[in-house]
């Protein structure tokens, strides 16, 4: 560990990390904050991860991560959950929030690590006020979310030249991929000297391969039945209706192939509108009898249902690295993913998972019937991924994340990117 930093900052404004993946704006983002301090405050680095307000039971202060490792929540609007546009208005009284807190407990910090452009607005104020510097990920790009949406919206301009400004002044900047530093290049014009590529890590000793009868009776299934796995938002971005309309496809096709076999979808709670079109979109197409939501459930219940699944499908239209994924490989789980952003540097075709086009329910089915009807493939590419996954290991991401954090406080650009 690099003795120049003794404390971080860790600010994740719009959604808390302790917040049940699958719910309402919290997905990979929330985890990775989670697993990142565990493992930074394991260390012995002081860890104040600075979060939004949402309910009146919530503590001041959180210590449940363990170890040298606070969850402060700060006052921050009312307490209801706000789509994270809404949110700007409230930075003022949340940074004001953030001052009080450091002034009284005399935290200090050698670090700022900002998720989010929301987050980094907040950053940015922070940063003229304590005069440390601003190390930047956005895990999402509003200008790739552009090019994919139907009707781009004005929101997501004003979004973007945010993202811009936090890029210009931001001390280092974090890409997950090769995929997001040459967008941030060609998108942003971002300054490739402070750009530097760390993928997002997997607590490898968690999620790692459990007995698979197991895991299967303990999620519900019967002998003989198998499941595949969706987990994530509930959102149109996702792509689920392309996992429904391939089951549609499969059966018709040949019926039989999906007898014993159920899409468990892991995330969404019922009054969700994407999981009611979902719901609608199965019943019109026949396939419902084969679909199950159970909502959002807690991270530590997630490697259970990996072990239990025949594949993780993931179809999204988008994803910058797609930790969900990691997390299945790490379990030994292969993946069938949208050949998009993160999931095509992460997942290697034929070998831990398979690479299918965007919105083609067709080349899904293909995939999904491949999966099922020869389990020892399925099997050997579930090893290889798991295998794969050790490379991700937070402690080493950790390591690498530490260098950036001593680069910035001693002023330094980016000397490389190897992934």
């Amino acid at each position: 560990m690099s003795k120049s930093i003794r404390a971080l900052a860790l600010i994740s404004y719009h959604t808390s990390p302790l917040a049940p993946l699958g719910g309402y704006k919290t997905g990979g983002m929330n985890v990775y904050v989670r697993e990142l301090a565990r493992e930074l405050g394991q260390r012995g680095v002081r860890v104040d991860v600075f979060t939004r307000r949402e309910a009146d039971s919530q503590p001041e202060i959180d210590l449940s991560l363990g170890a040298n490792v606070r969850v402060i929540h700060i006052e921050a609007g009312a307490y209801t959950q706000k789509d994270p546009n809404e949110l700007q208005a409230y930075i003022p009284q949340f940074v004001k929030g953030i001052y009080k807190f450091e002034m009284l407990h005399n935290a200090g910090y050698d670090v700022i690590y900002s998720h989010y452009w929301l987050s980094g607005l907040v950053a940015e104020k922070l940063r003229e006020a304590w005069r440390i510097p601003v190390v930047q990920m956005f895990h999402t790009l509003s200008a790739m979310k552009n090019r994919i949406a139907s009707e781009p919206t004005p929101m997501v301009d004003h979004r973007m030249i945010n993202e811009m400004q936090i890029i210009g002044w931001a001390d280092r900047i974090i890409a997950a991929t090769q995929a997001e530093y040459a967008q941030l290049l060609w998108l942003y014009r971002a300054d490739r000297r402070k750009v530097s590529i760390v993928p997002p890590g997997v607590d490898a000793v968690q999620f790692t391969p459990r007995p698979r009868e197991e895991s299967r009776a303990a999620v519900g299934l019967h002998p003989g039945q198998r499941m595949l796995l969706f987990v994530g938002r509930l959102e149109p971005l996702k792509a689920v209706d392309s996992i429904i309309r391939a089951l549609h496809v499969i059966n018709v096709v040949s019926r039989s192939e999906l007898d014993g076999v159920r899409l468990t979808i892991v995330g969404g709670e019922p009054g969700n509108p994407e999981r009611k079109r979902l719901a609608a979109l199965a019943e019109a197409l026949g396939v419902a009898d084969y679909v199950e939501f159970v909502g959002a459930k807690d991270h530590t219940q997630l490697p259970t249902y990996y072990s239990a699944a025949e594949a993780l499908l993931m179809p999204s239209d988008y994803e910058s690295f797609g930790m969900v994924a990691l997390e299945a490989m790490a379990a030994g789980t292969p993946v069938i993913a949208s050949n998009v952003g993160g999931l095509a540097y992460l997942i290697r075709e034929g070998e831990t998972g398979y690479l299918v086009p965007v919105r083609d329910p067709e080349a899904l089915a293909e995939r999904i019937r491949d999966m099922l009807k020869d389990p020892a493939r399925r099997d050997a590419m579930g090893q290889a991924a798991h295998e794969l996954a050790q490379n991700y290991d937070w402690a080493q991401i950790a390591d690498r994340l530490m260098e950036v954090f001593s680069q910035a406080r001693a002023g330094q650009r980016a000397v490389s990117n190897n992934v």
